[in-house]
């Protein structure tokens, strides 16, 4: 080889040397790069920070809180036109360029130039979406060049229509509208693929500043802006220059909606949720988003529930509804009110109402837990106790009357002479073991046993469905489990320590269990009788009728009604209206639960914690003065039932006026002092 073809070949070795060093030097450079920045292929699984989905029992959407993408298109199935439009508005060299677009960058500054302020904008499509899911809005250098190192790697490793698919499902769009099918509700109450070619060109012209595009608040500045674009789709060939200017002359044809999910479908029980969710996830949980939570809501229940209590709220009373599954104490319904528009007051968690004759549950069961039967006789007739003299609806007494056919006819009578045998404390235990008076301490009054006591809707159902249970106590929860932003899960109510407790013997809720249904099958709870299954329950009226309950249990579901008003006027109805209520809901929904009977009543009582004589409380008893003794300076004594002596406490609900523990009375049944109290 001559000397000169040899100097040409070492400097050609040498050169492509120097090629392959830099080749392979730019690509130890890109996957070091690559390395610190986030997989672009975990866009798909993209939440906004704070985002929260509520979904019902079979994963129905009930709401999506936060910054919410709230629709979305599938992937493959967004319309050309919408696409096409959106190219012509952000990025014309789309498909051309790798992630960062040169040629843009230097034609939007020479726009920029000639119009004297920026006009156009350099960032590409792949740009905006590596800026909307992994990066902040900061204007500094240091982002600027993330961004582009990012979106070169989405390039890589992604296709353009993958891309594009996602800037377009989270692309914000203004008037809360985060991405395309969004934008298409909340603008023209249509979906992507009915948006006509003027219609695609508006939404896509929003990107730059959707708070003044906006047709909703500049209209005339919206259809400059849709006229810009349509010129740039006509220009790109995606249009005709005839469609363009049809176009630019048409209407904007708005007709605006809220965007889907916003408004939640079960506002009382997201409401409740709401203040839930923070002891099942830390503030960096919430803050960062992405959650799902599965609830515990029949959203199908929730929707038949709702029109029960709108269509039979007797006279223009409010009303509420709480279902709780007795096994797992999961609030299946939960109808805080009859318009959720018109009151957001919560009455299912937040109104203290007189619960009535539903609170003789708990001195019954305390006397089968002291050792007393069903068939046990006591003696009912008209007594006082210490100044107390509670009547009987209709003042009509029965003697001799076994415990079983009191309850059936709710007699007060005898529902306070069980507290005096077992004693405030018997009763109380009881009361506390199902989580009553726990936050709200029961004071050892007489009529305590009667209901003097405010408590929840909710808290006295769920104190039902322990019963229920055969005495196994779960706190309600409205929540079954919940995800992460990767689906990992964060809480899940199987793996939990709310494995429910004993609250009262198997044996004593049994008992009680055969007893409440004797009330719905010939007592006071007959309107709520279901011919082809076994139903237990109790029905409770207040003072001068404020307050109609009925708290009814089949084996698998325990659900309370209460009507009422919110200023505590007199319903002039009864609790029956209560019962009938909860039959009409149960009707809707009894087919989808299968036939389960109750155990059956014992036939002994293993507890035996007290022996009574049944000859004794069965006898009529001595004749008492009917005056009100002083007060005593025993807290554990009984008290004087002066009104004024009664503990005062103001229930968190609106009011006119402050007031007590409501004293409740029989109708129309007046004691000495002038106080009514509760009839069944």
């Amino acid at each position: 080889m001559s000397r000169s073809r040899l100097h040409w070949a070492l400097i050609a070795g040498t050169a492509a040397a120097v090629g392959v060093g830099a080749a392979l030097g730019m690509r130890a450079l890109t996957e070091q790069v690559d390395a610190r920045l986030p997989d672009a292929r975990g866009i798909a699984s993209f939440n906004r920070p704070g985002t929260i989905t509520l979904l019902s029992t079979n994963g129905k959407v009930i709401q999506k809180l936060g910054p919410a993408t709230r629709d979305k298109v599938k992937p493959g199935a967004m319309p050309p036109t919408v696409a096409e439009a959106f190219i012509a508005a952000e990025d014309r060299r789309f498909y051309q360029h790798d992630g960062v677009d040169g040629w843009g960058i230097a034609r939007a500054i020479v726009t920029n130039v000639r119009q004297g302020s920026i006009r156009e904008g350099a960032s590409t499509i792949t740009q905006q979406l590596a800026r909307t899911v992994f990066l902040s809005q900061d204007r500094t250098i240091t982002r600027k060049l993330k961004e582009a190192a990012l979106a070169m790697k989405l390039e890589r490793q992604l296709s353009k229509q993958q891309i594009l698919e996602q800037y377009l499902n989270y692309v914000y769009l203004g008037s809360g509208a985060y991405g395309v099918a969004d934008a298409a509700w909340i603008y023209f109450s249509k979906t992507p693929e009915q948006l006509t070619v003027p219609e695609s060109a508006m939404i896509a012209g929003l990107p730059p500043a959707p708070s003044i595009y906006s047709p909703l608040v500049n209209p005339d500045l919206a259809k400059e802006r849709r006229s810009i674009i349509l010129d740039r789709m006509a220009q790109a060939g995606f249009i005709s220059t005839s469609e363009a200017e049809s176009g630019r002359n048409s209407p904007l044809g708005l007709k605006p909606a809220t965007p889907k999910y916003f408004n939640s479908s079960a506002p009382y029980f997201t409401t409740w949720i709401a203040q839930e969710l923070p002891k099942f996830l830390t503030p960096e949980q919430l803050e960062v988003g992405g959650v799902k939570v599965h609830t515990s809501l029949n959203l199908d229940w929730q929707k038949k529930a709702q029109q029960v209590i709108r269509a039979n709220a007797p006279f223009d009373t409010e009303g509420a509804m709480v279902s709780i599954d007795p096994g797992n104490g999961l609030v299946r319904v939960m109808v805080g009110g009859k318009d959720f528009s018109k009151s957001q007051f919560n009455r299912t968690i937040l109104a203290l109402r007189s619960p009535g004759s539903t609170f003789k549950l708990f001195p019954y069961a305390a006397a089968i837990d002291r050792g007393m039967k069903p068939e046990t006789k006591v003696f009912d007739a008209k007594r006082c106790w210490n100044g107390y003299c509670p009547k009987n609806f209709g003042d009509k007494y029965y003697g001799n009357i076994s415990l079983a056919d009191a309850l059936k006819n709710s007699l007060n009578t005898v529902a306070v002479q069980l507290q005096d045998i077992v004693g405030f404390d018997a009763v109380i235990e009881i009361a506390n073991n199902l989580n009553i008076g726990t936050e709200r301490p029961l004071g050892k009054y007489y009529p305590m046993a009667i209901g003097a006591y405010e408590q929840t809707i909710l808290d006295m159902t769920a104190a039902y469905a322990g019963i229920a249970n055969r005495g196994v106590f779960f706190r309600p929860s409205p929540i079954e489990e919940i995800r992460g932003p990767k689906n990992e899960l964060l809480w899940s109510r199987r793996l939990s320590e709310n494995r429910g407790r004993r609250a009262v013997d198997s044996d004593v809720a049994d008992t009680m269990n055969w007893m409440l249904q004797r009330v719905v099958t010939g007592g006071t709870g007959i309107a709520a009788k279901l011919d082809d299954r076994q139903v237990a329950g109790k029905t409770g009226t207040s003072e001068n009728t404020r307050d109609l309950w009925f708290i009814g249990s089949i084996p698998q579901l325990t659900t309370g009604v209460w009507f009422g008003y919110d200023d505590d006027r007199a319903t002039k109805s009864t609790s029956g209206e209560a019962a009938w209520a909860w039959k009409q809901f149960m009707l809707q929904i009894k087919d989808e639960i299968p036939v389960r009977a109750f155990p059956d009543k014992p036939k002994t009582n293993r507890k035996m914690r007290l022996a009574v004589d049944p000859k004794t409380i069965a006898k009529p008893p001595e004749p008492q003065p009917k005056q009100v003794p002083k007060a005593s300076t025993d807290p554990d004594a009984p008290q004087p039932t002066v009104e004024t002596d009664l503990p005062r406490r103001i229930a968190p609900q609106p009011r006119q006026t402050p007031y007590l523990w409501r004293n409740s009375a029989p109708d129309r049944n007046v004691d000495r002092q002038g106080r009514r109290w509760w009839r069944n």
